[in-house]
């Protein structure tokens, strides 16, 4: 007995150890099985991130319908309720009491019967002139529910007719060029064009239709988007899950790509929706939203910016390019080479410069509006203008003496370090499109100065070979919208209202 005993505690502790090993094996491989999710999942994510391009490529882009702004008209019934149906009128057999039998009749049963058939009858009369008026006043709720019903449908139509004839009144002005009516459209396509979960979806669009440029202002994410996590392991002896940290470089590289591609997918996306060509050249503005950790203040920083014209991006085969050497290369962007320190960098035009709610319509009727109208300068009083103008900047100017067309109108020092320098500006004084030769004139004139930038402004507009020509290098092209949105900002009243077509051509201010 016990042997027998011994025997059976032995199995007993033998089973005990093999059920422990068993569930001490089932929660590692639990936790083993943790990890590789953990690393699947940041994995994945990095996957999405990189692959943003390729994603976007996969979905059609194309003009959008301007359909789907309309509203439908709304499909609500006629709600009778128990007006719907007539009740069930009354019958004498609901009524009529019930006949004696034969026998009944020999003990005063007919008299009985006879009574109570004449009071039913006069129940049944007064039940059917109940009804009659119950049915009058159904009818007239009916006739008076169906009046309420059609009118309410046809303010319905009209409401939806009105704003469907406000639809077609502003695809027509799209398709005109109306800066706000464009800025609202490719507005909509940026809004659809959709990211990576957990990623900033705030874009500003901005047409000017003088330079047919939009300026697109696009909220990027932060370098915390990219995962810090390379990987996880499952560490036994302490029974944690420790994450493999990814480099700092790799983070960097990542990020990079990331933002290239954002600019890629909305140059695509801009171009795609624009079969009219209303928009020869994009200017793209990346900016982040942060806090200063040096000062504790929210900052906006720009950390990626460049210009593409639409010749120039569809030489482009999306599918087989690096994203960053494309935009570094092709587009001579501009990246913050620090993101994760907000480093940034100085964009190709500030979004206040194509803001259509900071341009304001010019009134046409001239007696009522009295901004002084740019236009009708004479050149020499509009390079004053702009000496102004930089004045009120904080800028040391200098007007030059005229001595011939591609010099130097106007010089401005700008003291702050590193940013600062030399400035030599050229003002023109234009009603059509400036010539891709005043840009190149000015760069050979910059260099001929010693100067760090060239800054063109005119009252008009630059095509789309003369923001070519000035990407990559130190030239800022302003147009006339920019030029009465840093008139807005520095308080100078101003308008640029072109004469009618026909009455006369460029007037340049030397």
């Amino acid at each position: 007995m016990r042997r027998e005993a011994e025997r059976e505690a032995r199995e007993a502790e033998r089973q005990r150890k093999a059920r422990e090993k068993a569930e001490r094996e089932a929660y590692q491989l639990a936790r083993l099985t943790e990890a590789a999710a953990k690393t699947k999942a940041v994995e994945d994510r990095v996957a999405e991130l990189d692959t943003l391009v390729s994603s976007a490529l996969a979905r059609p882009a194309g003009p959008l319908d301007f359909n789907r702004f309309k509203r439908r008209p709304g499909t609500r019934r006629l709600q009778l309720g128990a007006d719907a149906e007539p009740a069930p009128r009354p019958v004498w057999e609901q009524f009529a009491p019930r006949p004696p039998r034969a026998i009944g009749l020999l003990f005063g049963g007919a008299r009985r019967y006879a009574e109570l058939e004449s009071s039913a009858r006069q129940r049944f009369a007064a039940a059917l002139r109940d009804y009659d008026a119950a049915e009058v006043a159904r009818q007239r709720r009916v006739t008076e529910k169906r009046r309420e019903h059609a009118e309410r449908v046809a303010a319905e139509e009209a409401r939806v007719h009105a704003q469907h004839a406000e639809i077609d009144e502003l695809a027509g002005r799209v398709r005109s060029g109306d800066r706000h009516a464009v800025s609202w459209y490719f507005q909509q396509v940026l809004d659809s064009v959709p990211e990576p979960s957990g990623l900033p979806t705030e874009r500003r669009a901005g047409y000017v239709p003088e330079s047919t440029l939009l300026a697109v202002e696009w909220r990027l994410p932060g370098v915390d988007a990219v995962p810090v996590e390379r990987a996880f392991r499952y560490v036994k002896n302490r029974d944690a899950i420790d994450a493999v940290p990814r480099s700092s470089s790799e983070i960097r590289s990542t990020y990079q790509r990331l933002v290239a591609q954002i600019a890629l997918s909305a140059l695509r996306s801009v171009f795609a929706a624009d079969p009219a060509e209303l928009v020869n050249t994009v200017a793209f503005i990346g900016v982040v939203e942060a806090v200063d950790p040096a000062t504790g203040q929210q900052v906006r920083p720009c950390l990626l910016t460049l210009r593409a014209t639409r010749e120039h991006f569809e030489e482009l085969v999306l599918e087989q390019l690096d994203p960053v050497a494309c935009i570094r290369k092709h587009f001579a962007a501009d990246v913050s080479p620090h993101p994760e320190e907000l480093v940034p960098v100085q964009p190709v035009m500030t979004f206040d410069m194509a803001d259509p709610r900071i341009i304001e319509p010019v009134d046409v009727l001239s007696e009522i509006d009295r901004r002084p109208n740019l236009i009708e300068y004479k050149p020499k009083e509009f390079e004053h203008f702009i000496q102004n103008l930089f004045t009120r900047m904080g800028l040391d100017t200098q007007v030059f003496r005229a001595d011939g067309d591609g010099g130097v109108d106007c010089v401005a020092y700008d003291p702050t370090p590193i940013t600062g320098g030399k400035f030599v500006v050229q003002a023109k004084l234009y009603t059509k499109t400036v010539q891709p030769a005043a840009v190149r004139d000015l760069y050979g004139t910059m260099q001929h100065e010693g100067a760090t930038k060239g800054i063109l402004i005119t009252t008009s507009g630059y095509g789309p070979s003369s923001h070519e020509f000035a990407n990559g290098k130190p030239l800022q092209l302003i147009d006339g919208s920019g030029l009465l949105a840093l008139c807005h900002q520095y308080g100078i009243a101003a308008r640029i209202l072109m004469p009618p077509k026909g009455d006369g051509g460029s007037r340049a201010a030397r």
